[in-house]
């Protein structure tokens, strides 16, 4: 019990002598002044370009091209044909349609009546009659001899 209320007399005497504010004293020399210098905003001066922009002329499109695909194995057969001079332009593109016909396109185009186009057919269509295919026939597996 003697330890008891000794270590509560330390306690009250500890909480007692404990200072409500901490204390603080100023350094014995004042701080450095310090004042930053003041910006200046000066603006880069860039020279001015030495060149001139490039000019181009006006030229209307002038121009002649085509294609043709002709492949007998997959049996594709197409191809365009196109002439151009100005605002005028005038072709053809075809195709080998899947019934045995070639569908042909006949166009022209000018700046008055836009884009004019006659479609025609060439050949007659035909559809062979349908074949079912075999029906397949499955056969066991030979079974392994070892002998």
């Amino acid at each position: 019990m003697v330890f008891e209320v000794f270590a509560l007399v330390a306690l009250v005497v500890g909480v007692g002598a404990r200072p409500e504010t901490p204390s603080y004293s100023p350094p014995a020399h004042p701080p450095p002044s310090y004042s930053p210098p003041s910006p200046t905003y000066n603006a880069p001066v860039h020279p001015s370009p030495s060149y001139n922009a490039p000019t181009y002329n006006d030229v209307p499109a002038q121009y002649s091209t085509q294609y043709a695909v002709n492949d007998d194995y997959s049996g594709n057969s197409y191809g365009h044909q196109e002439d151009r001079d100005g605002y005028k332009t005038q072709g053809t593109y075809y195709v080998q349609l899947p019934d045995g016909r070639l569908q042909k396109v006949t166009y022209y185009v000018d700046g008055e009546s836009g884009y004019v186009a006659e479609v025609t057919y060439e050949g007659e269509a035909q559809y062979p009659a349908y074949q079912p295919a075999p029906s397949p026939s499955y056969q066991p597996a030979p079974s392994p001899s070892y002998a």
